[in-house]
């Protein structure tokens, strides 16, 4: 039986690693990091995501700069507000809450914030820095997948390691992630001919496919570590990840939960990240 990687446990060391350099910043550079997080309209769901990574900033010592703009709002409204984001001094990170109303074209609201305070790591810099192997703030799921990797003790060199989904929140980044720690990275998806004999031959299995119970745990390597990033709800109202889990951890030798595996990892490393672009912005200034 699989060993179960506790997600929140770990994000819990993640964030008293945040509240430390949170101190040490203002020791060192009288500064306090600021995280600026724009909601657009009304979506009950937005409004708890946000309301809840307030609160994960404030626990830390990180500002919470929130704005709120109806659902009504332009698109040059929301691009002006975040332009005047990056202006602002305290702003250090900037998060835009997704999805935004469907008359918004949401990547250009990405586009428009600074690469520097783009603690989603989403902006097409962000990305092509990833792709680079330049410094730069990465995505927060991807970073949570690698912490949650390294917290089993993960050996990736020459490990084969197989992503279902390739999606640039998730698949994409967390496949350039595993390449820079020296995998052997293969990228599958709905077109992939024979997925089960490909899942069968990864050391590491990150899966982020977006449909419930997708990967069967016959398809598991015995021995793998199996890292479920998918969240679903089924009818009957069971919260399941993209792989079936009982049979997955009957192969394992590590498998993350769902929930409370790479959920928790993300609110945890935008605090990191948010920390991060404070250090590299103050650094500058000073």
């Amino acid at each position: 039986m699989a060993n179960i990687i506790d997600g929140k446990a770990e994000a819990e060391k993640v964030r008293l690693e945040t509240a430390a350099a949170v101190d040490e910043l203002r020791r060192e550079l009288g500064v306090a990091p600021g995280l600026a997080t724009v909601l657009v309209g009304d979506d009950p769901a937005s409004a708890t995501y946000v309301r809840n990574k307030r609160r994960s900033c404030e626990k830390v010592g990180i500002q919470s700069l929130h704005h709120e703009l109806p659902a009504s709002a332009s698109q040059a409204q929301i691009v002006d507000l975040v332009r005047g984001l990056n202006e602002r001094p305290d702003a250090h990170g900037i998060l835009v809450q997704l999805p935004l109303p469907a008359a918004i074209d949401s990547r250009a609201v990405l586009n428009a914030i600074s690469p520097d305070k783009d603690v989603d790591g989403l902006h097409p810099i962000s990305q092509g820095r990833l792709m680079a192997g330049e410094d730069g703030l990465r995505p927060c799921t991807p970073l949570g997948v690698m912490r949650l990797l390294d917290s089993v003790g993960a050996d990736l060199k020459g490990a084969r390691a197989v992503v279902v989904g390739r999606s640039v929140l998730v698949g994409k980044p967390v496949a350039l992630l595993l390449l820079e720690r020296h995998a052997t990275v293969t990228i599958c998806h709905s077109r992939t001919r024979d997925l089960a004999a490909e899942i069968g031959s990864a050391d590491v299995l990150v899966a982020a496919v977006g449909v419930p119970e997708f990967v069967k745990g016959e398809w598991i390597r015995q021995g793998s570590i199996v890292i479920d990033v998918g969240i679903n709800r089924r009818e009957d109202g069971r919260l399941v990840g993209d792989v079936h889990f009982e049979s997955a951890a009957a192969r394992a030798a590590h498998i993350t939960p769902v929930p409370g595996g790479v959920g928790p990892m993300t609110v945890a490393m935008l605090l990191s990240n948010t920390v991060a672009a404070a250090r590299r912005l103050e650094s500058r200034r000073s």
